[in-house]
């Protein structure tokens, strides 16, 4: 038992001294998430302000606030809750004989820093895209991810706001996708934090930008809107599943952007049954009144 308690303690305890030697800027700017999602943030923020695609709707948007502490208890105290049995899962897959080694299927360790970034980045956007169509494919999972898609005004921090639960669904994908590179995580990691944070703010934000021809390879807030879109193609459970990348729908032709006006309603049917309180929205998915 003391093999897994120690794992557990230390973890949790490791990620909340680096959140809190974060918060008071101990950590280099380029490994401080906390400091970098707020910079982020509040760049996006103003240019939603500066340049609304939807000029109707509010700066403080319905559910702003609401929207604001999920990204902030997603990204930090449920990361801090939740870094124990990930250190316990460790162990246990250690114990099995399960290592980086043993499932690597490419060394990237010899190749140019660019090249890894790339290569990392990309691999993990699939799997992310991947896990994104089983959160709308299967109904158990979907419950969960109904927290999301009950947003009904899109803004920059909407991108955030999801069911803990989905954190218990991307992490150990997005795991085994490093393990896949041989366990290999760049020391330059944070460029694609920080690009993934950046392009997740923008797709949910109210700004209307489709890249050009770039559209075809990165995801955008006109694609994404219509993610949201309350009202779906005929036989479908869902579009523009992108996270960072456009390209795998186009490719799987899952795209969908039969206009560009921004004025859809957003939602999904039934999402009147969704609780309006982030403590109730916790226990969300858990129970049959959430079937919707």
């Amino acid at each position: 038992m003391q093999n897994y308690l120690d794992p557990f303690v230390n973890g949790f305890n490791g990620t909340l001294r680096w959140t809190f030697k974060s918060i008071i800027f101990e950590v280099p700017w380029y490994n401080n998430y906390f400091w970098g999602l707020v910079l982020i943030s509040l760049l996006v923020w103003i240019a939603e302000i500066l340049f609304p695609w939807r000029k109707n709707q509010s700066i403080f948007r319905k559910d702003f606030w609401l929207d604001g502490f999920y990204m902030f208890f997603n990204f930090f105290i449920f990361a801090i809750i939740i870094s124990g049995v990930y250190k316990v899962l460790e162990v246990v897959f250690g114990d099995l004989g399960i290592t980086a080694k043993s499932l690597a299927i490419l060394d990237m360790s010899a190749w140019p820093v660019w090249t890894q970034l790339l290569v990392f980045f990309v691999l993990l956007d699939f799997v992310q895209w991947l896990t994104h169509i089983a959160l709308h494919k299967f109904p158990v999972l979907w419950r969960f991810h109904q927290v999301h898609h009950s947003v009904k005004e899109m803004g920059f921090a909407a991108h955030l706001r999801y069911h803990w639960m989905e954190n218990i669904f991307y992490k150990p994908l997005k795991t085994i996708g490093v393990m896949l590179l041989g366990g290999f995580e760049p020391e330059q990691a944070y460029i694609v934090h920080f690009a993934a944070i950046a392009i997740g703010h923008v797709n949910h934000a109210n700004i209307k930008i489709t890249w050009g021809p770039l559209k075809y390879v990165f995801n955008n807030p006109v694609m994404h809107l219509y993610h949201h879109s309350y009202t779906l193609p005929k036989g479908s459970f869902g579009v523009n599943f992108g996270i960072s990348l456009s390209l795998w729908d186009y490719l799987f032709k899952t795209n969908y952007i039969p206009e560009d006006s921004g004025a859809i309603k957003l939602g999904y049917p039934g999402d009147e049954t969704m609780p309006k309180g982030f403590f109730k929205q916790l226990l969300y998915g858990f129970s049959k009144k959430s079937k919707g």
